[in-house]
């Protein structure tokens, strides 16, 4: 199918590119102009076209949570996001610590055939931080990174050995950063919020130790190193002063760490409830800083579905997470782009270049002509309201139903087809 999308704003960080003008597609790839017609043409006047999104955190339950999410409801809710390749997370049931299972992940999302999806696999066997999995088959079944999130490698040994051994894959490990003894039964942020509403709190230190160790023992090891989902000032200081000494790190941060604050807790909306958990404004103010002098490098959703019956019960009992893929463009858009945090192509590198860098993928992340077209199109003008209705992902719970957005995905192209268009 050849495709062409006519005078459309290309903002395209790879090329330092903000232009107006045409982007043809050939056979699923980006070329600089075909001969003869194209059978579709896209009229793009007024919105803008970037690579298409890549979020390198989510979770998509299947295997084994399946009430939560599948991969084809993931995906959809990824498409819709205008997201066209996630990375999901290895904690699924069983976990995603053998061949087999990596398998079934890439022979489902390609039997849906909707977005990429590239499995993390786990960096010890059943995630349980004692043995290392079997990292070189991980890498030949297709794994993309290693990481045991949701929960730390606590043993500084094992996650010692875990950055030495990756490196010979050069694999990225993804670091869930927390100290569990110091966030044991904590449901929110310590601090003044968390006493006046009784909750157990969760330490900003908690994050920070694990942190701090991990850049120490990625300065030793010369391993690749990506810290997930950081949510305090101490760990944008952190990761800062390790870019500094030349230390292979590289962070990511989520939407709501640089939009809400442990204030929102106190209506006890389990919607409100994740992990790491909402700081405070100085945080938030961090966070935004580290984004926009280039400590944090990607922006990811850590998409986190759980059903109504789970997210409905006591604050202290419901699970931690929300999902992400629907509300995160809008997210950056309205409250980094719009407030001047960042340009709109240092925004769009978040979610596209920077994470294609860092995890390899040579043929994405970019509109460069042979590139695999996957293009997100934006309407800046386009709003809505965040209504549960019309939530594509099998769970709802998310903090921003009901928020009405400005700009956001009106279609989403993967490999040259249109996999979600708005309505």
């Amino acid at each position: 199918m050849r495709l062409q999308i006519k005078n459309i704003r290309v903002v395209d960080p790879s090329q330092n590119k903000d232009i107006v003008g045409d982007i043809f597609i050939d056979n699923g790839k980006i070329v600089s102009r075909f001969s003869g017609g194209a059978d579709k043409i896209i009229d793009g006047k007024g919105k803008i076209a970037v690579p298409g999104l890549i979020d390198v955190h989510s979770h998509l339950r299947e295997p084994g949570q399946e009430d939560k999410e599948t991969i084809y409801t993931g995906m959809r809710s990824a498409a819709k996001g205008g997201i066209t390749t996630v990375f999901c997370m290895p904690n699924t049931k069983p976990v995603i610590d053998n061949a087999p299972t990596v398998e079934f992940v890439l022979l489902k999302a390609q039997k849906e055939g909707l977005i990429n999806v590239f499995p993390v696999g786990c960096a010890t066997k059943g995630s349980q931080g004692v043995e290392l999995s079997e990292i070189g088959v991980l890498k030949k079944a297709g794994i993309i990174a290693v990481s045991d999130d949701g929960s730390p490698i606590s043993n500084s040994q094992i996650m010692r050995r875990t950055l030495e051994y990756t490196k010979m894959f050069k694999l990225p490990v993804i670091s869930h950063s927390e100290d569990k003894e110091l966030s044991r039964n904590g449901v929110m942020n310590e601090g003044k919020n968390s006493t006046v509403l009784g909750l157990r709190g969760i330490p900003k230190q908690a994050e920070e130790v694990m942190v701090s160790r991990d850049i120490m023992l990625a300065e030793l090891t010369g391993g690749y190193l990506h810290i997930a989902h950081i949510s305090t000032a101490g760990s944008v200081c952190l990761v800062r002063q390790a870019k500094e000494k030349g230390i292979k790190v590289t962070a990511e941060t989520c939407p709501h760490y640089f939009t809400l604050t442990d204030d929102v807790v106190k209506v006890y909306d389990a919607n409100t409830k994740m992990n790491p958990p909402l700081r405070e404004q100085k945080d938030v103010d961090a966070i935004k800083q580290g984004l926009a002098d280039g400590t944090i490098d990607c922006i990811a959703t850590d998409h986190a579905p759980h059903t109504r019956e789970e997210k409905n019960r006591e604050f202290d009992l419901a699970p931690f997470g929300i999902i992400g893929f629907e509300t995160m463009l809008s997210l950056v858009l309205n409250e980094l782009v719009d407030k001047n945090v960042l340009s709109l192509l240092d925004a769009i590198s978040k979610m596209t270049l920077n994470p294609a860098k860092i995890f390899n993928l040579v043929d994405r992340g970019s509109l460069k002509d042979g590139n695999i077209a996957d293009i997100t199109i934006i309407d800046p003008k386009y709003s809505y309201e965040f209504k549960k209705e019309n939530i594509v992902s099998k769970s709802k719970n998310s903090p921003f139903i009901g928020r009405k957005f400005k700009g956001g995905t009106v279609m989403t192209i993967v490999a040259g087809n249109i996999v979600w268009q708005a309505q």
